[in-house]
C-alpha cells in the first residue's frame, strides 16, 4: 500500500447538503452507545464518509475534534473493506469521555455491520 491509500481526498467525503439529505432519508442504521451511524448505498465505486458531531451532544470543540479524527482515521484504515456506501456518523454524547481505542473498535464493528447490511439490501 502506497501513502495515497491512506489519504482522505474529497472524493471520499459528503460535501453538500443534498448528499447528507440523501443519506438521512432512508439509512441503514447501527447504533452503539458512542455512534449512531447511517449508511445507503451508493453509485460511485468507492464509499464516502460526512460527520455530524453536534454541539448539544458534544459541549467541548476539542472533544468534539478528537471524535473527528477518530472517525476520520478509522473510516482511512477500513475504506478497502467498505465498498460504495455514503456514510455519516453521528456522535453520542459518552464518546466524549471515552478512550480512543475504545471509539475505534466501536467504528470497526459499525462498519462490518453497515457492509453486511448494505449488501443485503441491494
Amino acid at each position: 500500500m502506497s501513502a495515497e491509500d491512506f489519504g482522505f481526498p474529497d472524493l471520499y467525503r459528503l460535501r453538500t447538503p443534498a448528499e447528507y439529505k440523501n443519506v438521512f432519508s432512508n439509512p441503514v442504521k447501527s447504533t452503539d452507545r458512542y455512534f449512531t451511524v447511517l449508511a445507503i448505498n451508493s453509485p460511485l465505486p468507492h464509499p464516502r464518509l460526512g460527520l455530524a458531531i453536534a454541539k448539544k451532544a458534544i459541549k467541548k470543540a476539542v472533544a468534539r475534534n478528537r471524535i473527528k479524527r477518530t472517525v476520520r482515521e478509522s473510516f482511512r484504515l477500513q475504506k478497502q473493506q467498505i465498498v460504495n456506501i455514503d456514510i455519516v456518523v453521528l456522535a453520542r454524547g459518552d464518546a466524549a469521555n471515552a478512550d480512543v481505542q475504545i471509539l475505534r473498535k466501536s467504528l470497526e464493528r459499525h462498519w462490518l455491520k453497515l457492509v453486511d447490511r448494505c449488501d443485503s439490501c441491494s
